[in-house]
């Protein structure tokens, strides 16, 4: 199957979701209350991206949302000075997180940073008019956010909250294991690594490659699952050389070297 045929379905559906101003899933994040909170607050956006490892999606970014009714705050200084009583949130049961131990530690981490460098405002991060490049070097410098949460992170902001970046041909998609499941069932890869998917998604989407991050990966969640995918309920059904024997495995793995 010809990869410009995956490429013009997978570009339609990105202009789809970024016509609706979806979010993760939809045009919501999560449950309403937490959604809520999340969409008002940059800090806690950023926060959530944090959340975003490990755990389903609706889950992760409840998380900022839960950890301000435990503490019955969400003052960032007060996250800097009292590590211990975010680590208690966290481990009270039902836990926040799968990483119980981790996570907390980058809250308090990023919350120091934010505090420091950015006046306690994480919309400072990214104004309009930002490179792309830029606004993911900020988020890098962030514990616990490296390049698949960065490049998400980009992508939710252009694409949800409407922040107005330059360089969108710059941008690309997250190194997702649904992502790298799609990829390589489609053929656009042969190896999975980073680099790979990043050129794939550069060729699909060259004016914009992070614009299929969210499509590719909804298709990886809903029907192109690891265990019996659905082929024939999948937007790529009629263009899928539907190569189910790959997937994704572990955190992704590099060719050998002599």
């Amino acid at each position: 199957m010809a990869e410009r045929d995956l490429a013009g379905v997978l570009r339609e559906y990105g202009a789809e979701l970024a016509a609706s101003a979806a979010a993760q899933v939809g045009d919501a994040f999560t449950w309403t209350d937490a959604d809520a909170f999340l969409k008002s607050s940059p800090n806690a956006f950023l926060i959530g991206v944090l959340f975003t490892q490990g755990m389903p999606a609706e889950r992760a970014w409840a998380g900022p949302y839960l950890l301000w009714q435990r503490l019955g705050h969400f003052d960032l200084q007060r996250l800097v000075d009292e590590p211990k009583a975010v680590h208690k949130a966290f481990m009270a049961p039902p836990a926040l997180h799968r990483f119980v131990h981790t996570v907390p530690r980058w809250v308090c981490s990023a919350a120091q940073r934010l505090v420091e460098e950015y006046e306690a405002d994480a919309s400072r991060i990214w104004p309009d008019g930002s490179h792309v490049l830029d606004v993911t070097e900020r988020l890098l410098a962030f514990d616990g956010i490296g390049e698949k949460k960065a490049a998400m992170a980009v992508e939710l902001l252009m694409r949800h909250f409407g922040v107005r970046l330059e360089g969108v041909e710059c941008g690309t998609v997250a190194y997702d294991v649904q992502v790298r499941r799609v990829f390589l069932r489609t053929g656009l890869i042969e190896r999975d690594t980073p680099e790979d998917v990043r050129a794939a998604a550069a060729r699909v989407c060259p004016e914009a490659p992070g614009q299929i991050d969210l499509p590719v990966w909804l298709i990886g969640r809903e029907t192109c699952r690891p265990r019996r995918p659905a082929c024939d309920r999948c937007r790529l059904t009629d263009v899928c050389p539907r190569l189910v024997e790959r997937d994704a495995r572990g955190v992704g793995v590099r060719p050998e070297t002599s």
